[in-house]
Parts: structure tokens; C-alpha cells; sequence
């Protein structure tokens, strides 16, 4: 499948968030290509009247007239539907759930819109988690606010579009994509929790606070350089990724490296290129 933008939603009771949130996005020329709906599988009938709602919205796969697609995430725990996320165990399926479907829309190469505005809270936690891991720049994290008399008006999927005076507003939430800037987090978020966290503590203590120190004094081209070299790219590859000269590659390649001396204590006459980033980087 070729990569597409995709919007990704959590949903309760009020089916309206998604279709609102849609909207603005629309509204902003963001070419939404199908929307993918993450709540627990055994919801209840407020839920199953939601869904029925949103479902009518998208009839025919298609949507205000033109090819988009919803897919239904329910989340469950093994082969028990969840209903809610009352433990520490139903709130680690909810976010393997949730890391699953991302890392999939992210290995496919899809730019995503993440609206966490809908459903229980905790699911729009756990979902800004795995996106800090799975998500890149390219991707956005979304509030929706909706003034309270139309909230009134609009309760459980009443209306379900607003008029562009309604003041319904997208809010971005501020997203670290550290997995972008350290891959290695990326690969240590697939084992259980506990294991996730003693590796990190390891990570942590060998590597990251050199690599957060050299980063933090970066700018943001030198950054972007940084980070495709920790990708494993050579520079010319890092050139033709970034669109710019060999020339301004192999500078921010110098400024870095410079960065890098200091950090972790080298001496001048140490020999460093563009592989000593990859390796201490990716």
C-alpha cells in the first residue's frame, strides 16, 4: 500500500469527536484517506450506539462524498473483550493494542493525525505513549476543544458536522518522537513492561545523557542530519534525504562530531566520521 495520511481516534460515547475532528483536518487540506477508531470491544450499549452512528457516517466505505474508510479497533485482553482499564494488565494489553496498530501504520510509511479527545482517558494516554515511540515529525497529536453549548447540542452524536463559526478548534498537543531520535527505545518497547523498564534503566545509564546533551546542542538542520545518520545513512544519502548539498552535510557533520568530543570526554586526535553516529545513535 502506498503511504497515506491516516486519522487515528480514540472513541466513547460521543461518536461527534471523530467526525468533528475530521472535519478540521479537511477543513486544513489534509488529504485523510481512511480513519481507524481504537475503544474497548465490550463498551456497552452507549458505546455500541456510538459506533452504530460513526458507522453511518462512513456508509459505503465512503465519506462527505469521497473514498475513506473506517476501521474498528476493539480492544481486548487476549480473547476477553475489554470493557475498561481497571489493572495494571488491561492497561498493558490496551497499549500493545495500541503500539501494534501504530507500528503497523508506521512501518507502511502512513503520516498519521492522532486524536485523543474521544473515550476514557487512560486510552488517550496510553496512546500519546506508543506514538512518542513509534511517531516521527511528519506526524501529528490532537486535542479537540468544542465549546460547551454546542458539546449540549451535539450529545451523543446529535450533530454530527459543525459549520466553521461553530468555533470547534483542533489543538495540537506538543509530541517528542523519541523513538525517531533513538531508535534502540523502539525495539526495547516490544517485551513486557518490566523488562521494557530495566532496559531502559541500562540504556539510560550507558548512553543517554550523552546523546541528550550533544542533541540539545544542536540546531534543528544539524539535528535532522544527526538523525539520519543514526539511521545508518552514508553522506550522500543523508544529502538526497535532506535535499541539500554534500557540502552543508559534511558541515553539520563536522559541528556534530565536535559535539560528540565533548560529550563523551574524546581526545582531539581521536578519528571520528559519520559511523561513530550511527553506532552511538541508532
Amino acid at each position: 500500500m502506498a503511504p497515506q495520511t491516516l486519522l487515528v481516534a480514540t472513541l466513547g460515547g460521543q461518536p461527534q469527536v471523530v467526525t468533528f475532528a475530521l472535519d478540521a483536518l479537511l477543513a486544513q487540506s489534509e488529504p485523510i484517506q481512511a480513519v481507524f477508531v481504537i475503544y474497548p470491544a465490550f463498551g456497552g450499549p452507549r458505546l455500541q450506539r456510538s459506533l452504530d452512528r460513526l458507522q453511518q457516517a462512513f456508509a459505503h466505505q465512503c465519506y462527505a462524498g469521497r473514498p475513506c474508510p473506517l476501521h474498528c479497533i476493539p480492544l481486548q485482553q487476549g480473547a476477553t473483550p475489554l470493557s475498561a482499564i481497571r489493572n495494571a494488565a488491561e492497561a498493558e494489553a490496551t497499549w500493545q493494542a495500541v503500539h501494534h496498530l501504530l507500528a503497523a501504520l508506521k512501518k507502511e510509511g502512513h503520516k498519521l493525525h492522532l486524536c485523543i479527545a474521544g473515550g476514557r482517558r487512560l486510552i488517550g494516554l496510553l496512546v500519546t505513549s506508543a506514538a512518542m515511540l513509534l511517531c516521527d515529525h511528519q506526524d501529528r497529536l490532537w486535542h479537540l476543544y468544542t465549546p460547551d453549548e454546542l458539546r449540549a447540542r451535539a450529545h451523543e452524536g446529535a450533530i454530527m458536522h459543525v459549520q466553521p463559526d461553530d468555533s470547534v478548534q483542533l489543538i495540537p498537543v506538543p509530541l517528542v518522537p523519541w523513538g525517531a531520535y533513538f531508535p534502540a527505545l523502539r525495539a526495547m518497547a516490544q517485551p513486557p513492561a518490566q523488562a521494557v523498564a530495566e532496559q531502559m534503566g541500562a540504556f539510560s545509564a550507558s548512553n543517554e545523557r550523552q546523546c541528550r546533551q550533544v542533541y540539545d546542542r544542536l540546531s534543528e538542520r544539524q539535528r535532522d542530519t544527526l538523525i539520519a545518520f543514526a539511521r545508518g545513512l552514508t553522506p550522500q544519502d543523508v544529502a538526497e534525504a535532506l535535499h541539500v548539498s554534500l557540502s552543508t552535510v559534511n558541515t553539520h557533520k563536522t559541528a556534530i562530531l565536535a559535539e560528540c568530543r565533548i560529550a563523551w570526554g574524546l581526545a582531539e586526535e581521536a578519528r571520528l566520521d559519520y559511523r561513530f553516529l550511527r553506532e552511538h545513535f541508532a
